[in-house]
């Protein structure tokens, strides 16, 4: 299965994660699946999916999507998630692999640019557009071969095209809360039993105390949200 690597690394019985069923290619032309999670675990990260063949294809992008065209941002590319993971936000314990708060930080569709994604993929060059509530319009993601003798494979570009949603603003400053919940990443952990203070160094400082001034929203612990 695709999603082998992602299970071997967890522990479902202590990670509200999900586990995944077994991945199965949409039929026809269903739209495909993007999400973007934020996720503060040893260090704040933002993981990109893509829909593709039954799963979601992964990179994570340690310093956010950048909106300006000039900014050309590092995405690693991890292991493929089942379809499930699309909808999840809450709080993996500790101990756990990735443990940490996980935000749904952006959601919404995409589209290749290129018929044969699977050819872009084996070229290193995959350029799409998305479909969210925060980020929209054309992107590319372009595999880096690294420096040295032993370069990373996995280490891709992350790049906006220049069209009519490219921006110079900071949207990560000024769209910091979940698109599933509107919580910022201390109030999910809060929610969730999770480390507060650890969270709320991925949230903007001028909003740091909402989580501390705010009762816990009911019903939200370990909560996986609903379909999209």
């Amino acid at each position: 299965m695709k999603i082998n690597e992602y299970r071997k690394k967890r522990n479902f019985s202590a990670t509200p994660e999900p586990q995944g069923a077994a991945s199965a290619e949409k039929k026809g032309k269903a739209p495909l699946i993007y999400t973007m999670q934020k996720h503060r675990a040893s260090h704040l990260h933002y993981d990109l999916r893509l829909e593709w063949r039954g799963v979601l294809l992964s990179w994570a992008v340690p310093k956010g999507p950048s909106l300006d065209p000039t900014v050309k941002r590092l995405a690693m590319q991890t292991e493929d998630h089942p379809i499930e993971y699309a909808d999840f936000e809450g709080v993996i314990p500790p101990g756990q692999y990735g443990a940490g708060t996980v935000m749904l930080w952006d959601r919404g569709t995409w589209e290749p640019e290129s018929p044969d994604v699977d050819a872009s993929l084996q070229a290193g060059e995959i350029k799409f557009t998305l479909h969210g509530k925060k980020l929209q319009g054309s992107w590319v993601l372009v595999h880096t071969r690294g420096f040295g003798s032993n370069p990373d494979r996995s280490a891709w570009l992350f790049i906006k095209h220049r069209d009519q949603y490219a921006s110079t603003k900071d949207v990560t400053q000024d769209e910091p809360c979940s698109v599933a919940s509107q919580r910022l990443l201390a109030e999910i952990a809060r929610d969730g039993g999770g480390d507060v203070e650890k969270a709320s160094l991925g949230d903007p400082p001028d909003q740091g105390r909402r989580a501390t001034t705010t009762k816990p929203a009911r019903g939200r612990i370990g909560r996986r949200r609903e379909t999209l």
